[in-house]
């Protein structure tokens, strides 16, 4: 690989201006197709096979229509209203401004009129549940349903809940306007002193990704690249090759729309994964560029033999990430499959960018690439074997004493990832809400009126179609109380009867709230009950809501990881063995990604779910998709600096260098660039930090905590100091799998025999670089 690569490199730097309009004509083809054939982007979030979808299809069947309300993109909307203090709903007042509030919405245009909705007061009133004697079993078995929270037994009557249905198709058709209306309709009831708040779909606000981590990217990597280079144009090429490969693969996703529906977040992780991938490949390209033109006749063969080296690493690098990303399919989560799908064609072309682009790039540039030089920034060249740099000198200190380096780097990554037993998962609800939102203040409100688990209640969907006639009230009865029996459990409404008379639905209210634990045991408790009861009735049910949907979302999520990285591991183990020709060297890459993945969730939990060093004001369980896109994520990017640090290493041993000393040798030439191409990660990983949702701020958090730990712990300290301990056996591999691997060359030693026999007129770029 490494000599076609190192010929099309010399033909793109000598032929750029073929290679430059090629690109040019595809970014404009590109463009052209994705203008006449996209189609507007669907996010579905629906994820198959749930234990929760029983309950949905028993509702189909005797309860046609109710299952919508559960659909992902279901659009709900409910009122949360309340007394101002010291005064209750039922005051006349408060009573006519809710009527005038109901009357209101009888005429909205975005209400389903089917049923005409009723004031709250007078729903609970006509089910006898505002008299002045509320004592007894009657009244709590009669009025646990009421809309008002009249068995509260502090500030009764001061707080109700309105359902309103909509007819907006799905929540992706919300437009601005609409929650406007919803949410203004109430006004004249605020103004006459009551708080309305609303939650639902109706009301969260969609925010697509505003650019900011992206501009926080470009700009830090600029900075990173000027001081790497220590001159303004080579720092603005691989910015041109990041604007391309972006370019080219949101173009190609946009054009897949025309034959797929995909989720609008396929190109917000497509954007983050292109921009830092294509800005490291070129980075890593032009510095091999720059060492060669010190050591190379000509500016040519210094392309040719910077891209046949480096952009050999490129390329097995970028495959890491591509398997990395395309893994997520195996979780069987359409939002999860796409945007693994839209990072891994990003990554693509940030590897066809690097590799075809950039030795063109570096041609049209020529003389005035590393022009102008900037004092006191790069002085020392980590390509010049004769300066000592920061990047040698660490090598050599872990070289010195490599055990005592890896045990005090490992007993760090192990305190720090000791909170991980602690791990608890949820999907970000209400709750996780900024404060100042009408969703999260209708949840609190809500919380205040009826208990937190209110906000979570579970739906039991009854199927008695195998119950004898003379046993379903029995079963319903001896249901009920199973429910009720469960200490989780606040209260139970129903059963509702179904016309057929075959079906049922249950309302357990839980004491505590969806993300909680204790709901999520209550839900599996629940569901175990059933094989009791249907052995002794025949009775069948399904349980749904969204406690039931964040509890199957988180189990199927934690479920998905151990084969994810099964299947990643063994592909990139593959892949890693190929290109070092070593058995351990890949395995201690995957071991010490296994640490730092350990170190990031134990952080992430100490911080989020804690709330230690008082960081986060409202901790939260660890949203649950966050573990296994962290994986993939950050699984991609560690190999990538395994292979950039590593194969530096691989190259100065079989060149003839003792292990340590190729140890010492690699990380010299290796360490600026994995710290700059690690420092801008960070960089963009780290702005999401400033996002206002507590979901986007941890996930933003971890993957940054998860890239400077694996590529300054792990990459930069354990893997060397390995390297160190484990001498010659680090290269071993057994000869009947020699035989059989394919050689890549990624030393680039068949390079050597291509040398040009006549070095001919010498570039001057030699003198401008040096």
């Amino acid at each position: 690989m490494s000599v076609h690569l190192y010929r099309f490199g010399k033909f793109a730097f000598r032929r750029k201006w073929i290679v430059l309009p090629v690109w040019l004509v595809a970014l404009i083809g590109l463009g052209v197709l994705a203008t006449l054939v996209s189609q507007p982007m669907e996010d579905d979030f629906s994820m198959p096979h749930l234990p929760s979808e029983r309950a949905t299809e028993i509702m189909d069947e005797h309860f046609p229509g109710m299952s919508e309300a559960f659909d992902f993109d279901a659009v709900t909307g409910t009122y949360v209203i309340g007394a101002p203090e010291g005064t209750k709903l039922t005051d006349p007042a408060h009573r006519a401004a809710i009527d005038a509030l109901v009357a209101t919405l009888n005429t909205l245009d975005l209400v389903d009129h089917a049923q005409p909705l009723q004031n709250p007061v007078t729903t609970a009133e006509e089910m006898g549940c505002l008299t002045a004697d509320r004592s007894g079993s009657d009244f709590t078995s009669t009025c646990t349903g009421a809309p008002v929270n009249v068995l509260r037994e502090q500030n009764p009557d001061t707080v109700a809940v309105l359902d309103v249905p909509f007819t907006i198709p799905t929540w992706q058709d919300i437009t601005a306007a609409d929650r406007e209306a919803a949410y203004n309709v109430a006004d004249e009831a605020r103004a006459a002193g009551l708080e309305v708040e609303i939650g639902g779909s109706i009301a969260l606000e969609q925010q697509a990704p505003g650019g900011t981590a992206e501009l926080i990217g470009m700009g830090v990597a600029l900075a990173v690249m000027i001081i790497a280079f220590g001159a303004l144009v080579a720092a603005f090429v691989p910015i041109i090759t990041a604007i391309v490969g972006l370019s080219a693969a949101t173009l190609l996703i946009m054009a897949g729309t025309s034959v797929l529906t995909i989720p609008s977040f396929t190109t917000f992780l497509a954007s983050m994964i292109g921009i830092a991938l294509s800005i490291d490949y070129a980075l890593f390209i032009v510095s091999r560029y720059k060492h060669e033109l010190g050591v190379g006749p000509t500016a040519e063969e210094a392309a040719g033999r910077a891209v046949g080296t480096a952009g050999t690493a490129v390329v097995f690098a970028g495959l890491t990430v591509i398997i990395a990303l395309s893994g997520l399919s195996v979780v069987g989560v359409s939002f999860l499959t796409f945007m693994g799908l839209g990072g891994a064609i990003a990554a693509a072309f940030a590897v066809l960018v690097a590799v075809t682009l950039m030795p063109a790039l570096l041609g049209a540039f020529g003389r005035a690439l590393f022009k102008p030089k900037l004092p006191l920034v790069a002085r020392h060249d980590p390509e010049d074997d004769t300066v000592v740099t920061h990047g040698r000198r660490v090598a050599q200190l872990i070289n010195r004493a490599p055990a005592v380096t890896l045990a005090v780097a490992v007993v760090v990554l192990g305190l720090l990832a000791a909170p991980a037993i602690n791990l608890s998962l949820g999907l970000p609800g209400d709750e996780s809400l900024p404060a100042e939102s009408t969703v999260r203040q209708a949840y609190e409100l809500r919380t205040e009126g009826f208990g937190e688990g209110s906000n979570g209640v579970l739906q039991v969907a009854v199927d008695l179609s195998e119950v004898p006639a003379a046993q379903r009230d029995p079963a319903l009865d001896r249901l009920r109380d199973t429910l009720e029996s469960h200490p989780a459990m606040d209260y139970v409404v129903g059963p509702q009867r179904s016309e057929n008379g075959l079906g049922a639905l249950f309302q357990g209210v839980p004491l505590s709230g969806p993300n909680n634990q204790d709901t999520k045991d209550l839900v599996a408790d629940v569901r175990a009950a059933e094989s009791g009861l249907h052995d002794q009735f025949g009775i069948e049910y399904g349980v749904t809501g969204t406690t039931a949907i964040f509890a199957d979302v988180d189990d199927k999520l934690l479920g998905s990881i151990a084969p994810y990285l099964a299947i990643v591991a063994a592909a990139a183990f593959a892949l890693l063995t190929i290109v070092f020709r070593s058995l351990l060297v890949p395995l201690i890459g995957a071991l010490g990604f296994l640490l730092s993945m350990a170190a990031t969730f134990g952080a992430t939990v100490l911080i989020f779910q804690q709330g230690a060093l008082g960081l986060i004001s409202d901790p939260q369980p660890i949203v649950s998709f966050l573990p296994i896109m962290l994986i993939g994520l950050v699984f991609g990017l560690a190999m990538d600096y395994q292979v950039f640090l590593v194969t530096r290493m691989r190259e100065e041993y079989v060149r003839g260098k003792p292990p340590r000393e190729a140890m010492v040798a690699g990380y010299h030439h290796g360490a600026r660039v994995v710290t700059s191409a690690a420092i801008i990660m960070i960089s963009v990983f780290s702005a999401f930090m400033l996002e206002e949702d507590i979901a986007a701020k941890s996930m933003g958090f971890a993957l940054a905590a998860g890239v400077f730990l694996d590529a300054f712990i792990v990459r930069m300290v354990v893997i060397p100091a390995l390297l160190a301990l484990l001498g010659e056996s680090s290269w071993w591999l057994p000869n009947w799998l020699d035989r059989i691997l394919p050689d890549v060359d990624i030393e680039g030693e068949r390079l050597r025999a291509l040398a040009p026999a006549e070095h001919g007129n010498e570039d001057e770029v030699l003198v401008a670089a040096r």
